[in-house]
């Protein structure tokens, strides 16, 4: 089945996104996002704490990118713990904690080498000497990801569907930045383009964009609590509708993304509150 939004700009429209952001009910997702975003950062607690807001945010996001990893721990052990090179779920949360700290680093960098910050990602995340860590995954090596279980592209397949990611990315697109983070996000799941922790590093990139889209740029709304907070088995079925290449499939998983960062902002607007009344 041709997929909706072709993973190279050879040959295609000069801002294939775009197409996207045409789908029904897209325009709706991105207004009802915008204005979500608009509040919160219009909130009266933000023009004096917003770097609270900020790192809680980070904390929160983290916590639930960890969730959907497997790593299901509760705020306040995440917020307590100190060491996180214990069990698989430790490793899983301090990977996700270390992302978060990272993707800010890497805004400047993600427009021009995408490719180089999807392997920093994974570096961090990984945090380990194995040599497969930081490239693309090779013929013969299998991915371990606990929680999407689609069928896996072979390296061929992936090495060019990353190259056009990439080139979406370097190009530039006039698609609403929700958009992008869509595609990016779900893109990179489905391919699962490194041996392990592809599901953080996907988010991490959604991040990213979100941040350095100018949508979040104090980077207050964390999509990845959304994303917990909708659950697992919605995540991967909404998935499943980005893998279909269908524009249904692609809608659907846009408005999924969308209703994320709208859970992330009532989040950190409850945090707002939480301030103001002196109750955090």
């Amino acid at each position: 089945m041709r997929r909706v939004v072709p993973m190279s700009t050879t040959g295609a429209s000069a801002d294939p996104l775009t197409a996207l952001a045409a789908l029904p009910g897209v325009a709706e997702s991105v207004e009802s996002v915008r204005k979500a975003v608009d509040r919160v950062y219009g909130h009266r607690i933000m023009r004096r704490r917003s770097n609270e807001i900020t790192s809680e945010a980070a904390l929160r996001g983290a916590r639930g990118s960890a969730a959907l990893s497997g790593a299901d721990w509760a705020l306040e052990e995440v917020r307590r713990r100190a060491d996180f090179s214990g069990d698989d779920g430790a490793r899983t949360v301090g990977a996700a904690l270390r992302l978060t700290a990272e993707a800010g680093q890497l805004l400047s960098i993600w427009r021009q080498s995408p490719l180089r910050v999807l392997a920093r990602l994974h570096l961090v995340a990984a945090a380990d000497p194995d040599p497969r860590v930081g490239r693309p995954r090779q013929d013969g090596e299998g991915v371990e990801e606990p929680l999407v279980e689609l069928p896996l592209p072979d390296p061929a397949e992936l090495s060019g569907r990353l190259e056009g990611l990439s080139e979406l990315i370097v190009a530039g697109s006039s698609a609403p930045a929700l958009v992008t983070a869509a595609v990016v996000h779900g893109e990179l799941l489905a391919l699962r383009p490194f041996v392990s922790h592809n599901g953080l590093v996907a988010r991490a990139a959604q991040r990213i964009v979100l941040v350095g889209s100018g949508l979040d740029p104090k980077a207050i709304c964390p999509a990845e609590v959304g994303h917990a907070e909708l659950g697992r088995a919605g995540y991967v079925a909404a998935l499943e509708g980005y893998v279909s290449g269908t524009p249904e499939g692609m809608a659907a998983w846009i408005a999924h993304c969308a209703k994320a960062v709208e859970l992330g902002v009532r989040e950190s607007t409850a945090v707002c509150e939480a301030l103001q009344r002196g109750a955090a």
